[in-house]
């Protein structure tokens, strides 16, 4: 199924041409006199704004930024379909401001509470009763997660996947599509969004009769999956430990005026940090054929350099365990979420000494070619992120690099399943490699790495 062409048809039937300008110059939005902080007109949708962080434990104990708010809860949701014993779910070929690339697979729905009540006067969103009103269906997943807490301040969106009859069929620019193929295209650059991903992460197991078929590492994932299996740790071991850390770690984010956050300049359009690193908030001007609103404006964090993300695993009784780090960001809503082992943007950390970079990064970007399972470059969510990328790596270890670290534990993948039934335990980064391990288990053949592409 040439999945890559159908989005090149449908991106050219729904073009968007997107165009960088002022901050000062975007139709709809207006600075507050008092405060900076940009806002829409409606007062919906987002809020460009400061905050001021606290941190006295962590490598810079005290800084301040621009941040998105966007206090209202959307929602992200595939529908499922069996065609015998084969799970399909309805994929939506969707542009984004900030895609790289033009468009790429989508939840069946992917939308803000605003665009779902029609702030913007535009058209309705397809197949959105399914999940607004999924009471006399099989709701396979239902729960709310955060996304990036280094951008938004406390957002979060309701994650589902709603099972449905055979009868649902797909309108334009929707496509129904085996979950073992969605899984298998996480390994192309940027063609599964993250919205996609993090409902994907969250999806349990299905019993698709393709889970396990690649042998090797992948059916040792697919086990690792079952549940009942040994752990390093007992779930309620690995709560406790979250719990404490949830209620110790000293960490205070507080909203700040825009005009009032220190070392940021607003200067040709745009704001950025002093040192040039970090982000830049931008604008951007779109015009769109096939959305439900032809054009419109909007700020964007634009980051500086490409991130690197990736998972240690290692083999503990037979059961895949992947080393979760225990990362507070200033935005997330209960402190402190489970983080993949390694997740920076490496150029942000030039400028601080050895001892306050990341751990394990140049252990995972120095790993022999054979020890890694995944690498493939992904796009961020483009509603709101402007070309913002992470390179995402599984690499399996054979020794525990940092045993006895307090912020640091091995959790089974089936443990990291079932914590993901909760809200706010794994933070987006890792939901991602979640969705891209869960591949692994069905992959028709190897996934090549970046470097082999």
């Amino acid at each position: 199924m040439d999945v890559r062409g159908w989005l090149e048809e449908v991106a050219g039937q729904t073009t968007m041409a997107v165009t960088r300008v002022a901050l000062e110059d975007l139709t709809g939005w207006r600075e507050d006199p008092e405060t900076g902080d940009i806002r829409h007109r409606s007062g919906r949708f987002f809020t460009v704004q400061g905050l001021d962080v606290r941190h006295p434990a962590g490598p810079v104990p005290s800084w301040s930024q621009p941040i998105i708010h966007q206090p209202e809860a959307g929602i992200l949701g595939i529908l499922l379909k069996r065609v015998g014993d084969v799970p399909y779910l309805l994929m939506q070929a969707k542009n984004e401001p900030g895609n790289v690339g033009g468009a790429q697979l989508s939840p069946t729905v992917q939308a803000t509470r605003s665009n779902y009540t029609r702030v913007h006067e535009g058209r309705a969103v397809p197949y959105l009763g399914f999940f607004r009103e999924p009471h006399s269906r099989r709701v396979l997943v239902d729960v709310r997660q955060s996304e990036q807490g280094a951008w938004f301040y406390r957002k979060r969106n309701r994650n589902m996947v709603v099972e449905v009859g055979p009868d649902v069929t797909a309108a334009e620019g929707f496509r129904w599509l085996p979950l073992r193929r969605v899984r298998e295209l996480l390994s192309v650059p940027d063609l599964v969004n993250m919205d996609a991903r993090t409902v994907l992460a969250c999806l349990p197991p299905q019993g698709d009769p393709a889970d396990g078929a690649a042998g090797g590492f992948g059916a040792l994932v697919a086990r690792s999956r079952e549940p009942g299996r040994p752990a390093a740790h007992p779930l309620g071991e690995i709560l406790s430990w979250l719990s404490g850390l949830r209620s110790t770690t000293d960490i205070q984010a507080a909203p700040l005026a825009l005009r009032r956050v220190l070392g940021w300049r607003r200067s040709d359009g745009r704001i950025s940090h002093d040192t040039g690193r970090f982000f830049h908030v931008i604008g951007v001007r779109v015009r769109a054929r096939g959305r439900e609103v032809g054009g419109w404006d909007q700020p964007m964090i634009e980051p500086v350099g490409t991130g690197v993300v990736a998972f240690l695993v290692r083999r503990i009784g037979g059961v895949l365990h992947a080393l979760a780090h225990a990362r507070a960001d200033p935005g997330y809503t209960d402190v402190v979420e489970l983080a993949p082992t390694v997740q920076c943007a490496p150029g942000n950390y030039d400028h601080l000494p050895p001892g306050a970079r990341p751990a394990l990064l140049s252990h995972v970007l120095s790993a022999p070619p054979e020890n890694v399972r995944f690498d493939t470059m992904l796009s961020e969510e483009g509603g709101r992120f402007y070309r913002a990328r992470n390179r995402y790596l599984v690499v399996e270890a054979a020794e525990d690099p940092l045993a006895g670290h307090p912020g640091f534990r091995w959790l089974a993948l089936h443990q990291l399943d079932e914590l993901l039934r909760h809200s706010y335990y794994l933070n987006v980064e890792a939901r991602t490699l979640l969705a891209c391990l869960h591949g692994l288990a069905s992959a028709e053949r190897p996934l090549l790495t970046a470097a082999a592409r």
